[in-house]
Order: structure tokens, then C-alpha cells, then sequence
């Protein structure tokens, strides 16, 4: 009995050290699990900083920073900085908008608000025309006119040094204009077109045409031939002032005339010249340009010429470089007496902020 009561004794022990044994290791287990969560938090805490996600996080700060300085520094290479999503600079950076240009083919002449009723720009490169207004009506086209009497006396050769004179034949009796240079005024064939074509002087220009072999006659027949050399087709001459408003031609004809005008070296001098001073008949007299232009210095005109009558309005025709482009501008019928300024300054305000395309055709 007492042995048998010993075994007992001797099993509930090793039961109760099992029991404790098992109390004991489910703590351990549990604050193992606990000690593994937390170490595995902080590590994915510390990977986190240097994911992917975030390194294109850290990546996209460092690109909209050179985004932005590109655009301050008016760089175009903007498009090839690599842009990440959800950056917050590349969001400012994506809303910037550059200034819009706005292309020659795109503006109606109507929107310029211009006073000339006929106008035309070409494009002397391509030959196309970058703006166009009524430029085949047919229009008188005043002195305009003494371009193409200049042509024809340096076309003829005839000696610049030779002397001629203002006879009552160059008085004008069709508008009873005046002039500063009386009948008897004698001056050198050079000078007489320098006045014409300068100072737009009537008497001056009907001389040169006057002494041309075969007289006047003749020299109406030259100036009407080279028109048709020109291809000015809707074109014609009656003499060499541009007081009749016989002398007709249309902007497009006109175009070509200034064209063929500046390839003359005198041509391009004497109608740019802004003022001269000229000893006539004794005296020193000052003569200046009709063109207030060619005097600015924000325009670079080679060839100009002005013109009025009352049957063509204010005309204005010049070969200049705007936007650093060779262009022809022709306008007609302007109303009011700065109008064909302030038209052209209106077309170089517009070149100098329009595109450089065109898909016009050529002339």
C-alpha cells in the first residue's frame, strides 16, 4: 500500500513540472512573438525611407527643381526633365504657359484695325504674302510713281553729273501744287532725282523726265514698258510726277515695283536719306524726307517713297527688315495724314509677335 501510494506521489510530481513547464514556455513563445512584430516593424519602418516609392518621391524634388529653373532661365529643354507622379512642383511646372504666337496665315487685316484701303506685305525669301487687303484693286497711286521714273533714268545710263534745269514746262497745272524750286533753278541730273525721290519735289521729277532722249513722250513710253517688263499688268503710266490719277497700278504691281526699285544702289540712298542740304541757285536750302520713318531707329528701311493726291489717298510703299525678315510693305489710300505710319507700325508691332510660318502661296 505505502509503495504504492509512493508511485503516486512520484507521477502527480512529474505531472505538475509538465503542467509548470508548459506555463512557463507559453510566455516565452509570446514575448518572442511580441519581440519578432516589433523588430519586423522597425525594419519595414527603415525600408520604407529608401523604397522605391519614396526614392521617386526624394527623385521627383530634385527634377521639378531643375524644371523650375529652366523656366526661369527661359530654357526650351523643359519636356526632357523626367517627371514623376505626384510631385507637387511638377504640378506648378505643368500649368506654366508660354506666351501664344500667333501665325501670319491666322490674322484677318480687319483685325490690325488698318486705315490703308488696299495693304500688302510679302515676304521677299519665300516671295509669299504674309498679309493682303484689297491688293488687286486697281488705284491711282501718286507719286509712288517717281520709283519707276528713277528706274528709267538709271536704265537709260544718262550722265548723273550732267546739268539740267526747271523750265515752265515742270510747273504743275494739273493740282497747282508747290514747289521749292522756281523756273530757272539749275542742278545736276543726280540731284533732281535725290529731291524727287527724297522729298517727293514735282518740279525735280517732271525735269528728269523732261530730259530724257526724245523728251517726255519718250520717257512715258519707257516708263510703261518697264511696267510691263516688271509684270505689272494692271499698271499704267501717264507721266513722271503721280499727280494725274492716270498713273494707276494696284498693290500687287506695286510689290513688284519696289522689288526691282531696291536692287538700284541710288534708288535705296536717295529715298532713305533723312535730310539734305543743297546749294541751289546760290543759297543753301535744307530738304527732308516725307517718310518720318527713316528716321526712327526702330525701323531698318531699305527703300521707301510716299505719295498723295486726293484721288489716291496716302500711300506708303517700303522695302524694309521686320522680324528680321526682307519684306515688301505697299499701302494705299490711307485716311488722315499718319495713318499710313501708324499702319506700319501696326504691321511691324505684328511681325515682331507672329510665328515665322506661312502657308500662303507665292505671288
Amino acid at each position: 500500500m505505502k509503495r504504492k501510494f509512493g508511485i503516486a506521489m512520484i507521477v502527480g510530481a512529474l505531472l505538475g513540472v509538465g503542467v509548470t513547464a508548459q506555463g512557463v514556455a507559453a510566455p516565452a513563445k509570446k514575448e518572442s512573438h511580441t519581440a519578432n512584430k516589433a523588430t519586423n516593424k522597425t525594419a519595414s519602418k527603415s525600408t520604407s525611407k529608401t523604397s522605391p516609392k519614396m526614392a521617386a518621391k526624394s527623385g521627383s524634388k530634385t527634377s521639378s527643381k531643375k524644371i523650375v529653373a529652366a523656366h526661369s532661365g527661359k530654357s526650351h529643354k523643359v519636356a526632357h526633365a523626367p517627371a514623376h507622379k505626384g510631385s507637387k512642383h511638377m504640378t506648378v511646372a505643368a500649368v506654366h504657359k508660354p506666351m501664344r504666337k500667333v501665325s501670319y496665315n491666322e490674322v484677318d487685316p480687319d483685325r490690325l484695325a488698318l486705315y490703308s484701303a488696299s495693304a500688302l506685305v510679302i515676304d521677299q525669301v519665300s516671295g509669299q504674302p504674309l498679309l493682303d487687303k484689297n491688293s488687286h484693286e486697281v488705284v491711282p497711286i501718286a507719286s509712288i510713281s517717281k520709283l519707276m521714273t528713277a528706274m528709267v533714268v538709271l536704265d537709260a545710263k544718262l550722265d548723273l553729273n550732267e546739268v539740267i534745269n526747271i523750265g515752265e514746262e515742270d510747273v504743275d497745272g494739273l493740282k497747282g501744287t508747290r514747289s521749292r524750286l522756281p523756273v530757272g533753278t539749275t542742278m545736276t541730273r543726280e540731284t533732281a532725282m535725290l529731291l524727287a525721290l527724297m522729298s517727293s519735289e514735282n518740279r525735280a521729277a517732271h525735269t528728269l523726265g523732261r530730259h530724257y532722249p526724245g523728251g517726255l513722250p519718250a520717257f512715258v513710253a519707257a516708263m510703261n514698258r518697264k511696267a510691263q517688263s516688271l509684270g505689272m499688268n494692271s499698271s499704267r503710266f501717264e507721266e513722271p510726277t503721280g499727280l494725274s490719277s492716270n498713273n494707276v497700278s494696284t498693290a500687287r504691281d506695286l510689290a513688284r515695283m519696289v522689288a526691282a526699285a531696291a536692287r538700284y544702289p541710288e534708288i535705296r540712298t536717295f529715298s532713305t536719306t533723312a535730310e539734305a542740304k543743297l546749294e541751289l541757285n546760290g543759297r543753301i536750302s535744307q530738304f527732308g524726307n516725307t517718310n518720318a520713318l527713316v528716321r526712327s531707329d526702330t525701323w531698318e528701311i531699305g527703300l521707301s517713297k510716299t505719295g498723295y493726291i486726293s484721288e489716291a489717298g496716302r500711300c506708303l510703299v517700303m522695302q524694309a527688315r521686320v522680324a528680321d525678315k526682307p519684306v515688301v510693305i505697299v499701302l494705299l489710300d490711307s485716311v488722315g495724314k499718319m495713318t499710313r505710319v501708324g499702319d506700319a507700325n501696326r504691321i511691324k508691332r505684328w511681325m515682331e509677335s507672329a510665328s515665322l510660318t506661312t502657308d500662303r502661296k507665292p505671288v
